[in-house]
């Protein structure tokens, strides 16, 4: 069956230059945007019942610009007033840019890891004197948490926001020849929004292993996965899905 519209998972590209608006264009296809999950901060008394408090960290280790929202937010809740010689440790590029919408960049500590977690370890690595803050969302790959435990420093983990399946209910008598998933959480908030909800005809898009294993758990079967070594992003991967069947 030939593509004609798509439904991505995920909020609506803020840029024009998006892959996904080019591939819209050069396919001829509709393509639509509906967060299946969300981000919910937690309330500060949640995070005191944690045994929390920001006065006792030197450095605070960012991995998504959720993290940085909610610490800064708390931060102002809890009346807790961030050291200017506090360090970050960033993740990537995009999380240290985005840390400037709170702290005047120039003027702070900021190491930056090239775009995963294992190039984050090499830095914290030479900084165990520090003691680390963590804030993460109540979803954590546990890799994370084991990584910082084998490298022997003072570290705690702070659930700052939660994700949180959304409502999807005026698209269920609405139907997609693709849909496509980012994380596990997409694939429950499907079945948890359309328990009864049957694959039939739609092909099903995935990014990541985790969230190939989820797709297939729940009975789904997976038409398009990337990363792949040919297709590195899920825009190529859809535009060679496309051309292949749109052809015939």
């Amino acid at each position: 069956m030939k593509v004609k519209t798509i439904l991505v998972s995920q909020p609506k590209p803020k840029t024009e230059q998006s892959p996904y608006f080019s591939l819209s264009n050069k396919q001829n296809i509709k393509i639509d945007f509906i967060p299946f999950i969300h981000v919910k901060g937690v309330e500060s008394k949640e995070v005191r019942s944690q045994k929390i408090d920001f006065n006792n960290f030197t450095a605070v280790i960012f991995t998504s610009r959720n993290a940085i929202d909610n610490y800064f937010r708390l931060a102002e809740e809890m009346r807790f007033k961030v050291p200017i010689d506090m360090r970050y440790f960033c993740q990537s590029e995009a999380v240290s840019y985005y840390l400037q919408k709170y702290v005047v960049y120039r003027k702070r500590k900021i190491y930056v890891g090239i775009r995963t977690f294992d190039d984050l370890i090499k830095l914290i690595k030479k900084h165990k004197k520090e003691v680390f803050l963590l804030p993460s969302s109540d979803k954590l790959k546990p890799e994370v948490p084991n990584k910082l435990d084998e490298l022997g420093i003072k570290w705690n983990r702070a659930i700052l926001f939660k994700t949180v399946t959304s409502d999807l209910s005026d698209l269920e008598n609405v139907f997609y020849d693709i849909l496509v998933f980012f994380s596990p959480s997409g694939i429950k908030s499907l079945f948890e929004n359309f328990p009864k909800y049957q694959q039939k005809e739609t092909r099903i898009a995935v990014f990541g292993n985790t969230t190939v294993k989820a797709a297939e758990e729940a009975g789904l079967i997976v038409n398009i996965a990337a990363p792949s070594k040919e297709t590195p992003s899920m825009t190529m991967a859809l535009d060679r899905y496309i051309k292949e069947v749109n052809k015939k």
